[in-house]
């Protein structure tokens, strides 16, 4: 046999150097080179062997899908799980990944073969936590491994069709000699779930560490193999668990589900704009209630503002779920076009409930929380906003308009803020939408 190879692979492209760089030369990526063992040169294997085949003459079904049994799962997923499909699921350390995982595969157990491997936890541990949320019952099948070869061994007697692996950081294959959680057993040991996969096997779930940064653990390359990744954020202390999709090959990405960690595991919060809302007893300055999107979905979502006279020479623009540099272009904007300044104010933006609002619907509701609270002027209850603010101090519209204006009616609100573009054609029962092109007109909309 000859002798293994030293090859340094970077963990974020998944480039190799015969020797160490302190910079990778394929992504130029600084101090991400680590030591690992060449794999051994094998005959390429396809996955069926099969002829091309024209695109019309492949069979497809798009109603194929097989429901979890967990209402904000089967969103977040698009619906349920696809036949072959493969899912990484990412979040810190305690949130939630192998309690919710362990929830759906005993009750897709009840309709489907499936197999739970653990690599992290003794076959008793795991049983143990199931006893604790209630689903100790059922035909679900354990198996406490880490090596590829016995795991894809024992799938092949137990055929299940879905499978889940918890998680691809203790997995391990005998063809490399590097220990697991390498970037090379990470590659090849997803590389042949993935390929057992498409090769009519299970629906496999694959639960992902990640990094002090957020991100999952391993070569950037793991979560394009798969086929969708969903992350699991949760702010700390709170009982809240938000699972998004960043990636998915069969629904909408930036998807979220929302659940509630309880003493007997994971619960669906079927109203997740409560969460996002504080409910206060009346009106308060620096508060304004905006309709996100995320995903096909849309959520009332409370924006806090709090602006206080610096004390030093370097003013604080701090948002938590919301870009800073956002914000600090906003209050640009305001000072230019609205005549309002708040260069010797320090600002603190926040969402309630620990979501991050990505898209520029935030824009509007930021500067008129913001104003609110430098001049201590609440809005008016059941006032609610939303629209991006460009440079030149115009309003401009968001995507899905209305319906975010019908969800806002829904939850009682009586009056919305919006882009002129995003008005209605026609009226809504109980909500008086007010139109605005610029940025002055939505403040005097808002304050009189």
């Amino acid at each position: 046999m000859a002798k293994a190879r030293t090859l340094f692979v970077c963990t974020e492209c998944g480039g190799s150097s015969p020797k160490w760089v302190g910079q990778c030369p394929d992504c130029g990526r600084w101090n991400t080179l680590e030591e690992t063992l060449e794999a051994p040169r094998t005959r390429a294997v396809g996955w069926a062997g099969e002829a091309p085949r024209l695109v019309a003459e492949v069979e497809s079904d798009s109603e194929a899908r097989w429901p979890t049994g967990i209402g904000e799962l089967d969103r977040v997923l698009g619906g349920g799980l696809v036949p072959g499909s493969v899912t990484l699921i990412g979040g810190d350390p305690g949130i939630g990944k192998s309690t919710l995982l362990l929830q759906a595969a005993v009750r897709l157990a009840g309709s489907l073969p499936a197999l739970y491997v653990t690599g992290e936890e003794s076959l008793r541990q795991v049983g143990m936590r199931a006893r604790r949320i209630g689903m100790q019952e059922g035909s679900l099948k354990l198996l406490a491994e880490t090596n590829i070869e016995r795991i894809l061994a024992q799938a092949d007697t137990v055929r299940p069709r879905v499978m889940v692996v918890d998680s691809i950081q203790t997995m391990h294959t005998d063809a490399l000699q590097s220990a697991p959680g390498a970037v090379a057993q990470l590659r090849e040991s997803s590389a042949r779930l993935v390929r057992y996969a498409k090769q009519g096997g299970p629906a496999v779930f694959l639960v992902g560490h990640v990094t002090k940064d957020g991100a999952i653990a391993g070569p950037r390359v793991l979560e394009h193999m798969v086929d969708a990744v969903l992350y699991f954020e949760s702010d700390v202390g709170s009982r809240f668990r938000i699972i998004r999709a960043v990636k998915n090959r069969f629904g909408a990405a930036n998807e979220i589900g929302v659940f509630a960690m309880t003493g007997q595991g994971l619960r669906e919060v079927p109203n997740p704009s409560s969460i996002f809302l504080s409910g206060h007893d009346g009106a308060v300055s620096g508060s304004a209630i905006m309709v996100a999107r995320e995903g096909s979905r849309p959520l009332l979502v409370e924006v806090q503002a709090l602006v206080d006279e610096s004390h030093s020479g370097h003013p604080r623009r701090v948002s938590v779920g919301l870009d800073a540099n956002r914000l600090a272009l906003l209050l640009a904007v305001t000072h230019r076009h609205a005549g309002i300044a708040m260069y010797d104010q320090d600002v603190f933006v926040n969402v309630v409930g620990g979501v991050r609002i990505v898209e520029t619907a935030a824009d509007l509701p930021m500067v008129l929380a913001a104003l609110g609270s430098l001049r201590d002027r609440p809005l008016e209850t059941g006032l609610v906003s939303f629209g991006e603010v460009g440079l030149a101090g115009e309003i401009r519209p968001v995507p899905y308009g209305e319906e975010r204006l019908r969800e806002a009616a829904k939850h009682g609100f009586r009056r919305a803020i919006v882009p002129a573009a995003n008005a209605p054609r026609g009226r809504l029962e109980g909500l008086e939408v007010v139109p605005v092109r610029r940025l002055g007109e939505a403040i005097e909309a808002a304050f009189g």
